[in-house]
């Protein structure tokens, strides 16, 4: 059996995702962040899910994904409705789960060539 190491044709890694940090490539990450296989915007500005407001969208709908992934920390926490309506406009999935969760989707989405952009959500230290 002839084994061949493929390497992904994207920038960006998700190696693992929790309620309080992320590891991107070989960076550990420790404020929310939003991701693509492209692209990384570092800082993102919303700490909870239940604050999010539909502008907060703005730069993963800017990303032009298929679906958007939510990862909410620790435990699933849907976002107001108002949200998941600004994705729905759009025509674009609206995904919720945990980070863990969010990171595994993640991985299977890109390695895929989906358009997958993912928004985590980390809880200050």
């Amino acid at each position: 059996m002839q084994l061949n190491h493929e390497l992904p044709d994207y920038a960006f890694t998700l190696r693992s995702a929790d309620g309080q940090s992320a590891r991107v490539n070989d960076r550990t990450l420790s404020a929310s962040f939003i991701l693509s296989p492209q692209q990384l915007v570092e800082d993102w500005p919303v700490r909870d899910s239940a604050s999010l407001a539909p502008d907060d969208l703005a730069p993963l709908l800017a990303l032009k994904p298929e679906v958007i992934l939510l990862g909410t920390g620790e435990r699933q926490v849907f976002p107001p409705a108002a949200v998941m309506a600004a994705c729905l406009r759009q025509g674009i999935g609206l995904e919720v789960m945990t980070n863990a969760a969010a990171a595994r989707t993640f991985i299977v989405l890109a390695s895929e060539s989906r358009k997958v952009v993912a928004g985590f959500l980390l809880a200050p230290r």
